[in-house]
């Protein structure tokens, strides 16, 4: 199965396998732009130039698989945890769930695409279950089904980006001193007009937010700076081919934007929870391998801060360019979480 995410300036593709010890093998990831206005806030504007780009990023890495795993932002999901009696059958248990999800959806239920899985045993009341509930209004869901059939894929599964992320993080934790238990992590992801943040420690979610502010505001400095078309400017900036004073003119000021930014954030976090510390910064999506970041990130917050590599760790298949994977690593957290849904029952 394909991990397929779909962004506001790029799709993105990762196809995992496993050699015969068990270990995860990269087997092939590609992106293919879009172009800014394709898709706003999470909505598809121009269903047939995405479907084209999907065609195109198919065809760019070269895979046969057709089954795909895709997600919705956390914006268009309503996700809820609730406790339910225990014991009941699984066709009890969904007469439950739809009657308790009445009261969380805002909208009829023959609107909705609904979900639920159980989570385990309720930590507060004994004999009882805790449920997680997803449910997304249908014309959403259709539409990115809409878009892997388009493309001649069968989507298989529609997933929360944001799950989606914290899957191929939790990998990445377990790496970690001790296996990461315990420890408290703050995620950024980076995206072209938005950055995600979400505080994890042992799979459970303490905060999460999002902030208007993105590397697409990179590109608009570049713009001003030095006249460039967006298209010119969104090219440059991702092939490295501009001016010498680039570095100290646009990057720099930009970087130091973005670092005062993760520490606004984190102290967001600080003062609406009892927390005042993290033990981990780790940095993904497209923006945040800029030079410098991390560093920046380390000194201003304190906190060790990483670059995400979803695929670190993995066995790396003979059809990937493993020098174009690695500086593009921190932009497949999503479609690798994805993709590493083929693995889980």
């Amino acid at each position: 199965m394909l991990g397929l995410d779909i962004s506001s300036s790029s799709v993105k593709l990762v196809e995992l396998g496993q050699d015969k010890a068990g270990r995860l093998v990269l087997e092939r990831c590609a992106i293919e732009p879009l172009e800014r206005g394709w898709i706003t806030d999470g909505n598809i504007e121009k269903f047939d130039e995405v479907a084209e780009a999907v065609r195109r990023l198919v065809k760019k890495s070269g895979t046969h698989t057709k089954n795909v795993a895709m997600a919705l932002p956390p914006s268009a999901v309503i996700t809820k945890k609730i406790v339910l009696p225990g014991g009941m059958s699984a066709q009890e248990l969904e007469v439950q769930v739809e009657t308790e999800a009445n009261q969380y959806i805002p909208f009829p239920l023959d609107e909705v695409s609904l979900d639920f899985c159980v989570i385990g045993p309720s930590a507060t009341s004994a004999g009882d279950i805790e449920v997680l509930i997803a449910a997304s209004r249908r014309e959403k869901v259709q539409d990115i089904q809409g878009l892997a059939e388009a493309a001649g894929l069968k989507p298989v599964i529609v997933d929360v980006e944001s799950y989606a992320s914290r899957l191929a993080t939790s990998r990445l934790i377990e790496n970690l001193p001790n296996r990461g238990v315990g420890s408290i992590v703050a995620l950024f992801e980076v995206g072209a007009l938005t950055t995600s943040m979400q505080v994890i420690r042992s799979d459970e979610v303490l905060y999460d937010r999002d902030q208007a502010f993105g590397g697409a505001q990179l590109t608009q400095l570049i713009v001003r700076q030095y006249g460039f078309s967006l298209e010119e400017a969104e090219s440059k900036k991702r092939s490295g081919e501009l001016p010498d004073d680039y570095e100290s003119s646009v990057l720099k000021p930009f970087v130091e934007n973005m670092v005062h930014e993760i520490g606004r954030a984190l102290q967001f976090f600080f003062t609406s929870t009892p927390h005042n510390k993290v033990d981990y910064v780790m940095l993904a999506g497209g923006s945040a391998a800029l030079p410098g970041l991390t560093a920046a990130v380390t000194q201003h917050t304190t906190f060790a801060c990483s670059l995400v590599n979803p695929f670190d760790g993995m066995e790396i298949g003979e059809g990937v360019r493993l020098k174009k994977m690695t500086r593009e690593a921190p932009s497949y957290l999503t479609s690798c979480g994805l993709a590493l849904r083929r693995f889980m029952q």
